[in-house]
C-alpha cells in the first residue's frame, strides 16, 4: 500500500530534499542520454531491463534517457507491460504481506519522508500489482537485484523521471 500523498508544487522541493536526506548522493553521470532505436516502443514509454539493471525513458528522437536501477531478486522478478497509475511525493509505505512475513519486525506503516522509508523521494505506482518505480533510502542497492519486484532508483533520478512521466505512461519490464 502506498500513501496517497497530494502533490503540491510549493512543497515539492522541500519534501524531496527531506526524503533524499544525507548520504544519498548520486554518482556523477548516473543518468545519460543514449541512442535507442527500437521502433516498437513509443516515445514517452519506460523500458526496464532486468539483466542490465537499467531503466530507459524513450525520447522521440531515437534516444532514451538511461538510469541505473535496482530490480527484483531472483524469484521476485516479473515481466510484461503495465502503466503508471499513480504518482506520489514522499509517500508513506506499508510493507506488503510477503515483505512483512520475511521481516516481521517492520512496522505496519512508515511515514513518508522518514529516513527509514524505503520509497525514497517519490514513487510511481504500477497498475495491476503492488509494484512501483521509486526512490530509495539505500542508494548502494542501485545496480543490484535487491527488491521484491519494485524498481529502485537514486532519489535524484526518481525525481527527474517523476517530472518527465504522467499517469498512464506505458511501462515494459524485459529480461
Amino acid at each position: 500500500m502506498f500513501g496517497k500523498s497530494v502533490w503540491r508544487a510549493a512543497a515539492f522541493g522541500t519534501l524531496v530534499a527531506a526524503a533524499m536526506g544525507a548520504g544519498t548522493a548520486m554518482p556523477a553521470q548516473a543518468r545519460e542520454v543514449i541512442p535507442f532505436g527500437d521502433p516498437m516502443v513509443a516515445p514517452g514509454s519506460v523500458v526496464i531491463s532486468i539483466s542490465q539493471r537499467r531503466l530507459y525513458l524513450v525520447n522521440g528522437d531515437g534516444t532514451a534517457i538511461r538510469y541505473p536501477v535496482a530490480v527484483g531478486r531472483p524469484g521476485k522478478q516479473w515481466l510484461g507491460a503495465t502503466q503508471i497509475d499513480g504518482k506520489y511525493v514522499a509517500p508513506a509505505w506499508s510493507p506488503p504481506a510477503e515483505v512483512k512475513r520475511d521481516n516481521p519486525r517492520l512496522p505496519n506503516l512508515i511515514a513518508g519522508g522518514s529516513p527509514r522509508n524505503p520509497m525514497g523521494a517519490a514513487a510511481m505506482t504500477l497498475a495491476g500489482g503492488q509494484y512501483a518505480i521509486h526512490g530509495t533510502n539505500r542508494p548502494s542497492s542501485v545496480g543490484t537485484f535487491a527488491s521484491y519486484g519494485c524498481v529502485r532508483m537514486y532519489n535524484q533520478d526518481v525525481v527527474d523521471l517523476y517530472d518527465r512521466v504522467t499517469v498512464g505512461t506505458q511501462v515494459y519490464m524485459t529480461r
